[in-house]
Parts: structure tokens; sequence; C-alpha cells
């Protein structure tokens, strides 16, 4: 079933805002429970957010995509699976989306709305495992797409759960994510001054994970020919 350009941006909007409202309200609440234990604080986190996700994509994986990240359509417009201006207004869309959802998540939990982050996010190895979350998150859509495209909603969020634990910089792989994160001074803050760098690695993480994935479908069918 095909829906309309205005259904699927709603899905785009209020998944992006619901995964948002997960991850910061789960570190918001994560941190005041810990009683200052900061791996049980990122356990809960951890364990919200890879939940979320299988959820978020099996209620709107059927209308949208459930892309709920411009990296992931822009994957997506690289292997021209969308169009060039739906891509435009689906990024647009989710970062509009996540910002929205930890405005949501900061009014739940009695937090100002507006504020910036505060936490500091940044150099070379944290960069590198950006470029590596995001190549693994696309790898993982992509994979199972090809194979199991029932998987696709277990599998990303078990990528994620993974994720935040075995990489530096706790795997954003999104850039509406790094954006709307930059905007809380809570748990899962980044700082606005640390964002632009997350952002271009997980773009570059995207872009070579659909290059690969690209050269080795392409085996695959020459082989079969």
């Amino acid at each position: 079933m095909h829906y309309n350009l205005s259904r699927r941006v709603a899905a785009e909007a209020v998944g992006t805002a619901l995964l948002l409202a997960v991850v910061v309200g789960s570190g918001i609440m994560g941190e005041r429970l810990a009683g200052g234990n900061v791996a049980i604080a990122l356990l809960g986190n951890t364990i919200a957010t890879g939940a979320i996700l299988a959820v978020l994509i099996l209620v709107f994986g059927p209308i949208s995509g459930a892309h709920f990240n411009p990296a992931v359509t822009f994957a997506f417009a690289l292997r021209r699976e969308i169009g060039v201006t739906d891509a435009g207004v689906y990024i647009v869309t989710q970062l509009v989306g996540a910002v929205a959802g930890v405005w949501l998540a900061h009014v739940m939990f009695s937090e100002p709305i507006l504020m910036l982050g505060d936490v500091t996010r940044t150099g070379p190895g944290q960069w590198t495992a950006e470029v590596v979350a995001t190549f693994g998150l696309v790898a993982t859509i992509l994979g199972c797409l090809r194979a199991r495209p029932e998987a696709v909603p277990y599998a990303v969020g078990l990528f994620i759960t993974a994720g935040y634990w075995f990489t530096s910089s706790t795997s954003f792989a999104n850039p509406a994510v790094t954006v709307a994160r930059s905007m809380s001074a809570t748990f899962a803050g980044i700082r606005p001054a640390d964002a632009p760098a997350f952002i271009i690695a997980q773009f570059i993480g995207a872009a070579l994970a659909t290059a690969l994935f690209a050269w080795l479908f392409a085996g695959a069918r020459s082989e079969a020919d």
C-alpha cells in the first residue's frame, strides 16, 4: 500500500518526536533513579531507546518506511529509493519532530523547555565512533531489507542497544537526534559546538555503508546472471 506524502511526513514527524521523547526522557529518569551511578543511568537509557525503536518501526514502517533519521533518508536517496524532493521534506520533518520530542520530554519531567546541551562529546575517538555507529545502523537496515525485511525493527533496536555500549559516543547515529539533543542540558545532551562534527561523521558512515552494500548486492546479481 502506498501512502501520499502528507501521511508519510506525519508518520515521520510523530515517530521521530516519540523517539526523542524516549531518548531524553529515559535519560532524565535514569539519572534521577540511579543515585549517581552513571552505568545504571546509561543502561536504563539504552533499554528504553532500543525497545522504542523496534516499536516505532513496526508501527510507522508500513506508512513512511520509519526512517526517523536524515542519515537513513540520505542512504535511500543515494539508492534512488526516495526522490530528492521527498527526501528533503523527510529530513526537515525529522529535525522538527526531534526537537518537538525533546521539548515534550522536558515538559514531562518539569525541566525548562528551552535549554542548550552542556555535555562535552568531541575528539577523534567519538567522531570515529559516530562513523562506525551510523555505518552499522545503515548496514543493518540494508542487509535485513535484502534478506529478512520482517527483522528490521528488531535488528535496528538491537544494534542501537549494542551501540550505546560499544561506541565511545554512545551511538547517536542520527543527525536529527544530534541536533535535538544539543537542545537538552540533561543526561542525553550534547554541546551545540560538538554537534556539527557528529553530523558530518554520521553522513560519512551512511555513505560508506550505502556504497559497500551497493557493491555487495551487485556482486550477487552478477553471479546469478
